[in-house]
């Protein structure tokens, strides 16, 4: 059963694994220590005055010079040769841990079966990075850098060590692309790769974790470690599992799934440790509803009756709705009423009832089709607002799911009570140690070092940047602004460059693809509706006068190939049509113009009443949307951004923090963390 053990620092010798083929091996992670409330508050007045971002220090140099001096050495060698080194490197990273002399010897090692696989070799700053990863920092590093052939490196060199390794990014596409790219580069010095994806058997995950290096996405792995610590609910320590053995029935719980949490390279980290951090992961059970008909639909019509203000407040930046004293009330009549009507639902239980009622209001006022989730072969399937994506093995709790499915007038699904319930903070602290990159992880360095004890360092380019910023533009109406985008989109198509339109939402991706058609400019759509063709669409995006309109989905960890021409014309033109609440995902979708020294250019065509000025300075939005349509004043656009982004910054910050605090509350209540006997 689990072993829990105090972490080991990543540069003292370590001590052989424990072999993950072993039905009853113990799987390994770590017990972080318990909070005091004076440690909080040193931390809180301590991140203030630290800085957000670090260079690159004396020992990640030292290590890029002896990796580059082996370059001949390993050169000299054949395959066999190679894969004879890996093997002798072996024991000496268990004896004498990640000394610079080995971890120089181990990435040279990587690097040239790099090159003999993949045809190329890591430049100077790629090995910087991959140092800092190793050492449990963030690696920033700018997009298209070759984030994915630098985590090659500290990947590489903790398998050798015997470490398993977890390669944690964003989504399946990702993980897919990622595995298949580098498996033949583990595979020619002795490591195994196994990749976790969704809709995968139990047999297939088991075999997946079994092996050195382990690619999966922040939300798979994450729900199987939470599966596998439900099972171990009555045998959390090794002796109460041993005793379970001994009975006569001899049962004992199966061997867990994950095999541990050793080491995690988090590709995205500030999405996955930021972003993703406030939402928990919950598994749920299905339950029976009481009573012949469920009470959704009566709920929604009770509740369609409130008003806004009066009975109920909405924050929408918090997506969270609270019912007033009247609004309780009246709530309070209209069950009594439905209650002597013998209607089945939660009408007289006070806390069930006010409940429900909060989850119809967010579901009618706080959830909208084709942006949080979108209606596909009558089913309501959530849209993942980080990525872009469909998560079709998604629901959400207490009722909701139901409620929007009503809303939408789909048979609602079958209610389910939670069973279990993990934060990100609480599952990358029971890593030993890990570490990450992302291309935008600077302005999140004190929250990162605050809650995970990660600093950022940021790496430099190897090839100075072309990209040019365009300018950001503002309008007074939607309208107005499709109009800029479908002119910009027509011009620099004529030019022969290829356009990439960022959008928020599968709502706005269809709307400008109408204004586009209207103005006959062929272009192609990529949101939640086109992810099976999510790999032709990319491999596309970079011809010449090409015009892609996508969601998120273009974003993070997209890799938009130029053709010649478009190289030649100029480059990708990457346009963004909405603000979003952290500035760092807006840099994600500039960054995909510009790669490793291609020409490019970047703008923001926006409007007053888009999404993020409505909920995070709507005063400011309508006053300067009354009787205006036109473009506003540059000066007036970086100031509303400004303010708007900053405000919502601050409120996604706190209800971060409210998730790790209820997350910690619940830990305590139900003795979720394994403790030793």
């Amino acid at each position: 059963m689990a072993v829990i053990l105090s972490a080991l620092p990543p540069f003292r010798p370590l001590r052989p694994w424990l072999s993950p083929d072993r039905a009853d091996a113990p799987t390994v992670e770590r017990r972080p220590p318990e909070p005091r409330w004076w440690d909080r508050g040193l931390a809180l007045v301590a991140v203030q005055f630290r800085r957000r971002w670090h260079e690159a220090d004396a020992r990640g140099r030292r290590v890029v010079r002896l990796t580059l001096a082996r370059e001949a050495t390993m050169a000299a060698r054949d395959d066999a040769g190679l894969l004879a080194a890996a093997a002798a490197l072996r024991p000496r990273l268990v004896a004498q841990g990640f000394t610079p002399r080995l971890v120089a010897e181990s990435f040279a090692l990587i690097r040239e079966a790099t090159f003999r696989r993949r045809g190329l070799r890591h430049h100077a700053v790629q090995v910087l990075g991959a140092e800092a990863i190793l050492r449990g920092r963030i690696a920033e590093m700018a997009t298209g850098e070759g984030k994915t052939v630098t985590a090659a490196l500290t990947a590489g060199c903790v398998a050798l060590a015997g470490v398993q390794v977890h390669v944690i990014t964003v989504n399946d596409y990702l993980v897919a692309r990622d595995a298949a790219e580098l498996t033949p580069v583990f595979e020619a010095i002795g490591l195994t790769v196994g990749v976790v994806l969704a809709g995968q058997s139990p047999a297939a995950r088991a075999a997946a974790y079994a092996c050195d290096i382990v690619y999966g996405s922040n939300k798979e792995m994450a729900f199987d470690y939470l599966r596998d610590r439900i099972a171990a609910r009555g045998l959390a320590t090794a002796t109460r599992a041993a005793a379970a053995r001994l009975l006569p029935t001899g049962r004992a719980r199966p061997a867990p799934i994950t095999q541990g949490l050793a080491f995690a390279l988090v590709d995205e980290a500030d999405l996955v440790l930021i972003d993703e951090a406030r939402t928990p992961l919950i598994i749920s059970a299905a339950v029976g509803e009481s009573g012949a008909e469920p009470p959704y639909a009566a709920m929604l019509s009770l509740v369609r009756a409130l008003e806004e203000g009066a009975d109920y407040r909405i924050d929408r930046a918090l997506r969270r709705v609270e019912l007033t004293a009247a609004g309780k009330s009246r709530l309070a009549a209209a069950g009594d009423a439905l209650a002597a009507e013998e209607r089945p639902g939660p009408w007289s239980l006070k806390r069930a009832r006010e409940d429900l009622a909060t989850q119809a209001l967010s579901a009618l006022h706080l959830f909208h089709r084709d942006q949080h989730y979108i209606v596909v072969e009558g089913e309501a399937r959530i849209v993942d607002e980080a990525t872009g994506r469909v998560m079709a093995d998604r629901k959400w709790e207490r009722g909701l799911q139901q409620l929007v499915e009503t809303k939408e007038g789909l048979e609602p699904s079958v209610r389910r009570e939670t069973t279990g319930r993990l934060t990100y903070q609480q599952w990358f602290g029971r890593y030993l140690w890990f570490g990450g990159m992302s291309g935008s992880a600077a302005e999140a360095g004190r929250e990162l070092h605050l809650v995970y004890e990660r600093s950022v360092v940021r790496i430099p380019t190897h090839r100075r940047s072309r990209r040019r910023w365009h300018g950001l533009r503002l309008y007074g109406s939607q309208q107005a602004k499709w109009v800029a985008v479908s002119e910009r989109c027509h011009r620099m198509s004529e030019k022969g460059r290829p356009v990439l339109v960022g959008t928020r939402s599968v709502k706005d991706s269809e709307a400008l693809s109408e204004v586009l058609a209207a103005a006959g400019i062929a272009h192609r759509v990529l949101n939640a509706r086109q992810d099976a063709e999510e790999a032709a669409i990319v491999a596309e995006a970079g011809e010449a006068g090409r015009v892609t309109v996508a969601t998120a989905m273009a974003g993070r960890g997209t890799d938009i190939r130029l053709d010649s021409a478009a190289r030649e014309a100029g480059g990708l033109h990457v346009i963004l049509t909405g603000f979003h609440e952290s500035g760092r995902t807006d840099r994600q979708l500039y960054g995909r113009a510009g790669r490793q020294g291609d020409p490019g250019s970047a703008e923001a065509i926006v409007a007053v009443d888009d999404e993020l000025f409505r909920d995070h300075a709507p005063v400011v939005a309508r006053a300067l949307s009354f009787g205006r349509a036109g473009r506003l004043p540059a000066l007036v656009a970086r100031v509303l951004k400004a303010v708007a982004q900053r405000r919502a910054e601050a409120k996604a910050l706190t209800g971060r923090r409210l998730t790790q605090s209820s997350g910690r509350n619940l830990e305590k209540m139900l003795g979720f963390a394994n403790r030793p006997d």
